[in-house]
């Protein structure tokens, strides 16, 4: 009845009416024993979330267990937990400073990568990771994993800047470490393995076109235009800055080298297990040419190197460039994906909450993002329901099978969104198609099975809705079709796997882990 009279609210018809359920669209077993096993699980798991209070415990042992597919909103940089940054450290005979030093521009928290060139003054503040886990700095190594990361940032009282400032900061802080990206990588796969994980679409690294910038070479007069600049004034600064990128023998060579590092962080990562591949991006708070120019090397990435697979655009989505240009983002994503129409586009939009920006701010970033830019799956997606039109956009999504990207934790976090706020019941009442996923794992200290035991407890979804949650994340992911086919195959063969081991586990025989 409740998804009866929300459609009729909507004037939209049941997801039902244009796709089957999606209990219908997993593969039966195969056998006596296999369907045997699948009733197992599936009351296994209604016995873990039935009644008020779920068995957490229940539940995050079988989310653990559980092949989840592929993680489809996924920041390297922030998915490395804040102890192994510190490994590096030591690793590459960095330093981590204590406390400010203003004579040399040096911020508490920030890692020095050569600290024999530091002045004395900064050296004798600046400590190796043996000495900030010592004894002697107990407290501060305390507050560099809770800089660094959303550590004990809800826990007690303490100063504290906003979530999403704390959050988007961290970044800032370990960013010197992180680039070494084949070690990365390598501890990425290990932990996606033992959790179950055989996908990844990571957002890496981004071209350097810090030469181009630094030259000042890159035409500047889009950021000059006056606000409500006609149409073709602003699409004839598009044609002038694609000109100037396609002849610029300096984003040649960036995007060379940079392609060239892509392919070397994946060399020897895909096997039978787990396969990773690459989103191509820029940010959002920059100036309008660097933020096409961006773009442009984003989009000449994703269409020639092997591993890339989509573009992306990243950032606080909140922030003043942002928000002022996010219409002229969505613009130039249009203009280059005429220019590059085999471009795939995963893009972050809606990660919004009402009290962060006006209201007018919360109603057409999803939207543009669907109409104007194409996008095949959206990042969030958090403020749907304060959309334009959110009804008509929620059956445009529907029809066009774009994905969301829901981040259960760091909505929670970065927005004050969670539990029936966030329009996942939305999403999953209409038939848009989601995916479960981590965003930034290593800040927000969590993996992609703890957010699935977020899903089961707050949403009590049946068993095979989560199942088909899993597999649609191999099915909107942007492999090859034949490669898609393939690990959509194998992700049934692991559930086939799991639902017998669930089988023993509820029968009192635990039994082995599988070998992997």
């Amino acid at each position: 009845m409740k998804k009866i009279l929300l459609a009729a609210i909507l004037g939209l018809g049941l997801a039902t009416s244009t796709a089957p359920p999606a209990h219908a669209q997993l593969q039966a077993p195969n056998s006596q024993a296999a369907q045997a096993n699948l009733q197992a699980t599936r009351q296994y798991y209604i016995g873990a979330i039935a009644g008020p209070s779920p068995n957490l415990a229940a539940l995050t042992l079988m989310m653990t267990m559980m092949p989840k597919g592929g993680d489809l909103h996924h920041h390297y940089g922030g998915s490395i937990y804040a102890e192994t940054f510190l490994e590096w450290v030591k690793e590459e005979g960095a330093c981590v400073f204590r406390a400010n030093v203003p004579a040399s521009n040096r911020r508490k928290f920030t890692v020095a990568r050569k600290p024999d060139e530091l002045p004395d003054g900064a050296r004798a503040v600046c400590l190796d990771a043996d000495a900030v886990r010592s004894s002697q700095y107990v407290d501060f190594y305390r507050e560099l994993l809770s800089a660094w990361s959303d550590k004990d940032f809800s826990n007690h009282f303490h100063q504290q800047v906003a979530p999403d400032q704390h959050f988007f900061a961290t970044f800032n802080l370990f960013g010197g470490i992180t680039e070494n990206y084949a070690r990365g990588l390598r501890l990425l796969k290990a932990r996606a393995i033992a959790e179950n994980v055989q996908y990844i679409e990571t957002m890496l690294t981004r071209t350097d076109l810090g030469r181009l910038d630094g030259n000042g070479a890159l035409p500047r007069e889009i950021d000059r235009l006056p606000a409500g600049t006609d149409e073709a004034k602003v699409q004839d600064e598009f044609v002038r800055l694609f000109d100037f990128l396609e002849g610029d023998k300096d984003t040649k060579q960036a995007i060379e080298d940079h392609t060239a590092e892509l392919d070397q962080a994946a060399v020897g990562i895909d096997d039978a297990d787990f396969k990773v591949r690459f989103q191509e991006y820029t940010t959002r708070n920059d100036p309008p040419s660097k933020v096409f120019a961006g773009l442009y090397a984003a989009f000449v990435v994703a269409n020639k190197a092997i591993h890339v697979v989509a573009v992306n655009i990243v950032g606080p989505e909140n922030g003043v460039v942002a928000m002022r240009d996010y219409n002229l983002h969505m613009r130039m994503i249009a203009f280059l994906r005429q220019k590059y129409p085999n471009v795939r586009l995963s893009l972050h939009a809606g990660e919004l909450a009402l009290g962060m920006v006006p209201p007018e701010g919360l109603q057409n970033h999803v939207r543009e993002a669907v109409e104007i830019a194409g996008a095949s799956r959206i990042g969030h997606g958090v403020d749907l329901p304060h959309e334009r039109d959110a009804a008509g956009l929620l059956r445009l999504m529907r029809e066009r099978k774009v994905a969301v990207e829901i981040n259960l934790t760091s909505n929670e976090f970065i927005l004050g969104v969670k539990n029936e706020a966030h329009p996942l019941l939305l999403y999953r009442q209409i038939g848009v198609p989601f995916v479960i996923s981590t965003d930034d794992s290593g800040v927000s200290r969590n993996n992609l099975s703890a957010e699935y035991v977020l899903y089961a407890s707050r949403y009590k979804p049946s068993y095979d809705a989560i199942k088909e949650t899993v597999l649609n994340s191999i099915r909107f992911s942007f492999l090859p079709e034949a490669e898609k086919a393939a690990e959509l195959r194998s992700l049934q063969q692991r559930f086939a796997v799991f639902e017998a081991r669930v089988r023993d586990l509820a029968n009192g025989l635990p039994g082995p882990q599988p070998a992997r």
